[in-house]
Order: C-alpha cells, then sequence, then structure tokens
C-alpha cells in the first residue's frame, strides 16, 4: 500500500496494493492493521455505496458536531473527489484538495473529521463507497456551496448538472458553521 500525503493534515491519499490477471483484479479496500500501521486509527462504523450518472455532483457535506471520517474509492467509474479543510484553527483552513478515484487506479482518499467531502461523476456513471467514523446525523449535516469561488475547486470540464436542492442551496465559506 502507498501512502501519498497530502498538503492537508490528515488528509491522505492511499493506493492499495492491486494483483490483476486474466480473471480480473483483487485488493484490500481495508485491513484495519496496515491502516492503523500508517496512522489512520479511524473506527469505522457504517459503510455508504452510492450510484450516480455522468455530471451528478454530491456535496460538499460535512456533519458539525458529529465529525465524520471518510475512507472513500471508487468500484465502477471516476469521480473528482474533494475535500475542504473546515478545522478553523488549521493552518490550511479553508483550502480545498482534489483526487481522481476510479476503478482502475483503485484510490482511496481518507478524508478526517473536520472536513468537508464530495464528488462529481465523470464517467457514464460510478459507485463510490465510503466507510464512516460516525452514523450520518441529517439534523446534523451542513452544505458548503461547491462552486463558492473562495473554495477554488477545478471539479474538472463536466460541468456539475445534476444536484440535489439541498446541494443546490449550499452556503458559502464565509457563513458556514466550522469546526473550532
Amino acid at each position: 500500500m502507498n501512502i501519498i500525503p497530502t498538503e492537508l493534515a490528515g488528509l491522505l491519499l492511499i493506493e492499495p496494493k492491486a494483483f490483476g490477471d486474466a480473471r480480473g483484479f483483487f485488493f484490500e479496500s481495508y485491513q484495519r492493521e496496515r491502516y492503523l500501521a500508517v496512522g489512520i486509527d479511524a473506527d469505522f462504523v457504517q459503510d455508504n455505496v452510492s450510484r450516480s450518472c455522468r455530471g451528478t455532483l454530491r456535496g460538499l457535506h460535512y456533519q458539525l458536531t458529529r465529525p465524520q471520517g471518510k475512507l472513500v474509492f471508487v468500484t465502477r467509474g471516476e469521480v473528482v473527489d474533494v475535500a475542504v479543510d473546515l478545522r478553523r484553527g488549521s493552518p490550511t483552513f479553508g483550502r480545498s484538495y482534489v483526487a481522481i478515484l476510479n476503478e482502475t487506479n483503485h484510490r482511496q482518499l481518507y478524508v478526517p473529521p473536520g472536513f468537508a467531502h464530495g464528488f462529481c461523476v465523470t464517467s457514464d456513471s460510478a459507485d463510490v463507497v465510503y466507510k464512516c467514523t460516525d452514523y450520518y446525523a441529517p439534523a446534523d449535516e451542513r452544505t458548503l456551496l461547491w462552486n463558492d469561488p473562495a473554495l477554488k475547486i477545478e471539479w474538472s470540464d463536466i460541468h456539475p448538472r445534476i444536484l440535489s436542492e439541498k446541494d443546490q442551496r449550499g452556503i458559502l465559506l464565509s457563513n458556514a458553521e466550522v469546526y473550532p
């Protein structure tokens, strides 16, 4: 497993070791001891799977008082995956990180608690899996505006065109409730 640190503390890009042959491929998507050895001491309590069509944008979501860490990867298709640091005391507060996750590179993004997260589908469709460190709490969920100029996110040449009402009503970083 190859760990690629990002410029945002705690946010890690992970390349699991994949084994491929004429039958296809195999890789461990999570093995606690290996992830613990590289500093990911997360107690995952919920797994989520979404399927979305090209141009769908989900996010940028976070939970304010019950922050979720997430281990995100794609089992089919491709997405532009984004994390935004919302930890008020962090030297990288308000900065975003963009990764391409797809079924071929098998990359994962570990998004620690204290970040907003979202993705945009760049393939015909994509299946995204994310392991979470806390349960989904709808009353605690907040949404940043995906195209807030202050975030400087380069989503891709696919212009997001399919958003939920909640995601269309996201708020600007300057007005957002953030982590202490």
